[in-house]
Formats: C-alpha cells, structure tokens, sequence
C-alpha cells in the first residue's frame, strides 16, 4: 500500500514537473506576442499623431480612425466590414425589406465590384444588370483601389437621381455604360404564381417577410387551384438571390421537412457550433419540389437548397451556386456604429460546406441567351399547315365534342408550356421535371 501511494505521488510530481517544463516557454511566447502586439499598437498611435501634425491638409481625426477600422477588418476577407451610424441604420433599414438605392447585392473580387444578383423589380434589374457583371467606373470614376464600402457609397444617392455605371460582362467585347435611375427599393420577398398545376415560389430575399410571404402565397395559390389534390408540385425559384437572414432561411427550410438538420455553423471554437434541426409539418404535404439555382444565389439562398438537397426532398435544378459559406454576426458598437465579422462557417445536412464551391445542381441547365435574328422570327410567324388545313379534308368522326374539346384543351396548355420555355428555360424546365414525377407516381 506504501509503495503504491508513492508511485502515485512521484506520478503526480512527475506530472508537475513536466508541466512545469511544457508550460514555462508557452508562456514566454504568449508574452512575447503581448509585447509584439503593443508594440504594433504603438506604432499605430505613433502613426496617427504624425499624420494629425504633418500632414498637408487637415484631417478629420473621426474619418481618420473609421478608415483604419475599415481596412483592418476589409483585410480579413469580402464580408467583414466596419458599418458607421448611417450605414448602421440603413441595413437595420434593408432588412425589414424597404430601402433606397439601385437594387443589387454587391461583393468585390480582383478589386472590382462584382453583382451577385440584381434583385427582382428594381432599377438595376430594369436595366438589365446580370449577376456576375463588373463594375467598373460609376459616373466615369473607377472603382479600382477602393474599399467595397467606398465603392457602394459612390453608387449611392438621392432618390430619382441619375447614376452611369461601367459594366464588364462574360460574353462581351468591350465594356460599357449602363444608365440607372436610383429609387426607392420596395423588396416582396416572395412571389406567388401557378404555372398549370404547378404553383412556383419566386424567393427574392430572405427578411423579416419571407416566411409569412411564403406560407400565404402558397396557401392562396393552392385554395385557388381548388384544393392540393390539384396541385401537381412546387418551384422554388431561389435565382439571383443574394440571400439575407440565416434565421429566415432556416424557417424557410422547415416549412418543406418534417425532421432532421437543416444547416449547422462552426466557428473558431469548437464549443461556439450550432445545429439547426427541423420542426414537424409540411406546408406542402409532402408534394414533389424542385429548386431553382444559378451564380447569383448566394447565402441564405444556399442553406435552403443544400438542405432540401441532402434530405432528398427536392431537385435542385439549374447553375451552380455563388458559394458564400460563411456567417456574418453584426456587432453593435459604441457611438451607434456596428461591425460585420464573418463568425463561422456553415454546413449543408450531410457535413459539406461550400465556401467557395457552391451548390451543385443535381440537374445542370442553363439559361440561353437566345437572340433571334429576323429571319428566325418571320418564320416563327409562319404558321404550318396542316391536313385540316386542306380543302376537302376529311373530319374526325370518330370522337365526340367533348372528347375533341379535351384534345384542344390539352394543346392549348402545351403551347402555353412552349410559350414558357422561350421566355424562362429553367423555370419550364423545372416543370416538366415535377410533370414527369408526377406521371411516374401515377403509374
């Protein structure tokens, strides 16, 4: 008993010890890197003083102190970002889904602006700003060299006031100017439609308005198709959305799964993690989905899709997706101010994150940029004959009124499915898609 109660004891003298010895050059190198740390904080202050005394002109001390702040956290990555009181208050503003300006969620890349996406009804998106574009100049000033910030408070201004901007865009040869009327931007966050049997989503934002926009939009477009057993599925059309609340894109989620998790986020420290899980109950009792994505749906937009995607509840049909992975948390600061610091990573049901990546569509369609030329059209606005076209053509007595009647109904929703597919490829495209499922179940 004496022998083990020293063994015990040198083993937790040892163990001293050597902590002792592991810990003694740690903690040497924590204080260096305090002292090396205020060091480059002196040097700062040193820095400041000098340009406040030496330089040529004047400076505003405050303007001074919110550029440092905003470059050091612009230096971490595209998203994180020193919002002063105005800016505080106008994103405050953006989220409850009205604000001015031109209507487009910007990013910069290669020291650029870049759009990823224009929203849908706004100033921008009326004049034709694609997601992807490049701005370049805005009213003949270049962009290049300026903070993301500094590039956004140039494109602002008053209401009904006019702006040029430079657009570089894939595709074509030189750059050119694109003339925008600034507005009032009014965002609703989902649009409601039935395309035959098909009731489509269109999610424009994730805000404080998405998820009742969205259960209501859904609950008319079904009373109005007499009832679920007439609907054959939903489009969720998340196109150009640049994203928006995580919180909105996780209820969003939760209203097409009964269990399971939607997104988790995983910070610096490991304790700091989050799963998000689902709540029981469909809005859509369990009807086919399929979603709609391409390069500007970003974000929010990507929770949901990744989600629906990993559960097998939907086909995600279209492009890949922008690939904005992280979270950004928005902390208030002292004088009304805020910073947004990107805080975590987050991750699709089955553990992939796609920062950078994006989502892959199951199904890749694009969109063409079909152009036709006047030829094409006037022979489109030829109509083919046919054989009761023909004088003295036989008719069809073998089927009744009524019988015929269903004929010409059924090619009149094929034709206005056509009509579809000239005017949003991807969106017939999904149709069809929820059309042959349905055929499939039927059988």
């Amino acid at each position: 008993m004496r022998k083990f109660a020293m063994a015990a004891f040198g083993g937790t003298l040892a163990g001293i010890v050597a902590t002792t010895y592991v810990a003694g050059p740690l903690l040497a190198q924590e204080g260096v890197r305090e002292a090396t740390v205020y060091e480059q904080l002196d040097l700062f202050g040193d820095i400041f003083e000098r340009i406040r005394a030496q330089y040529v002109e004047d400076v505003d001390e405050k303007e001074l102190i919110e550029a440092a702040i905003g470059g050091m956290l612009s230096s971490l990555d595209p998203h994180s970002s020193y919002l002063s009181p105005d800016d505080a208050a106008s994103m405050r503003v953006q989220t409850r889904g009205e604000f001015g300006g031109l209507g487009i969620e910007v990013t910069q890349e290669e020291g650029f602006v870049k759009v990823v996406s224009p929203i849908d009804g706004t100033p921008a998106d009326e004049a034709g700003i694609e997601a992807g574009d490049f701005v370049t100049h805005v009213d003949g000033d270049s962009v290049l060299g300026l903070s993301l910030d500094e590039a956004v408070d140039l494109m602002r201004g008053p209401v009904g006031s006019e702006i040029v901007i430079t657009v570089v865009r894939e595709g074509e040869p030189e750059p050119f100017d694109v003339s925008i009327i600034r507005d009032t931007i009014k965002l609703t966050a989902v649009r409601a439609r039935t395309e035959g049997e098909t009731v489509v989503l269109r999610i424009t934002t994730f805000n404080d308005q998405t998820t009742p926009n969205l259960e209501s939009g859904l609950a008319k477009q079904i009373e109005e198709a007499g009832g679920p057993e007439n609907v054959n599925g939903i489009v969720l059309d998340l196109r150009n959305n640049p994203g928006g609340l995580l919180t909105q894109a996780i209820r969003v989620a939760d209203s097409f799964l009964e269990s399971g998790e939607i997104v988790s986020t995983r910070g610096r420290n490991p304790e700091d993690g989050e799963r998000f899980n689902a709540t029981p109950g469909d809005l859509s009792a369990g009807k086919p989905i399929v979603v709609l994505i391409n390069g500007g749906s970003a974000s929010a937009s990507e929770i949901v899709a990744g989600a629906l995607q990993d559960h097998r509840r939907a086909i995600v049909v279209g492009t890949k997706s922008f690939g904005k992975g992280s979270v950004q948390t928005v902390m208030p600061l002292r004088g009304e101010g805020a910073m947004r610091l990107t805080t975590a990573r987050y991750y699709t049901p089955s553990g992939r994150s796609i920062q950078a990546l994006g989502v892959s569509p199951d199904i890749v369609v694009e969109q063409p940029r079909r152009r036709a030329t006047e030829e094409e059209e006037e022979a489109n606005g030829r109509r083919t004959r046919s054989e009761a076209d023909l004088r003295g053509s036989l008719n069809n007595d073998s089927l009744t009124e009524d019988e015929i009647r269903q004929i010409e109904e059924d090619r009149a929703k094929a034709e206005k499915a056509a009509e579809l597919r000239e005017q949003d490829y991807q969106l017939a495209y999904a149709i069809d898609i929820l059309k042959g499922l349905v055929a499939l179940g039927s059988k």
